[in-house]
């Protein structure tokens, strides 16, 4: 999973019920390799299945193991958090608690529930987000990441963007280049 470049450090956050192979971090991944940035992908289905703590698992313990994991990353060099959709939820507020050199979001939960927006350190930021998003409605998405002048893709897809799979990599890719 790791290479052996020093450009910095990805982590890849993976979305609720989802997992650490799936299509969209493995290709971003992959663009982080092409890229010279090493990666980990950590894995948070056992929290994902503790529907006792709440509809989404035990969010506190994702942003925790995320914490972890960027804290001893980002004392090694430059460090960019990735996630999808409950990922860049957690990415999001990770970026507040270390020091980031960016932040790409696939499908951002920026109104996860009333008492937990969607919060971002102010550093390059990139977006991509389905127009057709049956979660997450594209107007929000819009004007969260126009607040903080980031890098918005709107693509004719839902909340999976599994048709902008590529597309989400090449995203991705712009972003670390431009580091």
């Amino acid at each position: 999973m790791r290479s052996g470049a020093t450009r910095g450090h990805v982590i890849l956050s993976h979305g609720f019920e989802s997992g650490p192979d799936a299509a969209k971090v493995t290709a971003l991944a992959d663009a982080a390799q092409r890229l010279g940035w090493t990666h980990e992908r950590p894995d948070y289905t056992d929290l994902d299945a503790r529907h006792e703590v709440g509809r989404l698992g035990d969010v506190p313990a994702r942003v925790e193991r995320l914490l972890r994991l960027a804290t001893a990353a980002a004392a090694r060099g430059p460090l960019v958090l990735a996630g999808s959709s409950l990922g860049a939820w957690i990415s999001g507020h990770v970026s507040l608690r270390v020091p980031v050199a960016g932040l790409f979001l696939m499908a951002p939960p920026v109104r996860l529930d009333p008492q937990h927006p969607l919060q971002a350190a102010d550093v390059p930021l990139s977006v991509i987000h389905g127009w057709d998003d049956e979660l997450i409605p594209a107007a929000d998405v819009v004007g969260w990441t126009g607040a903080r002048r980031g890098r918005l893709l709107l693509v004719a897809d839902g909340h999976r963007l599994s048709a902008h799979v590529e597309a989400s990599a090449d995203a991705f890719a712009v972003l670390l280049a431009s580091l």
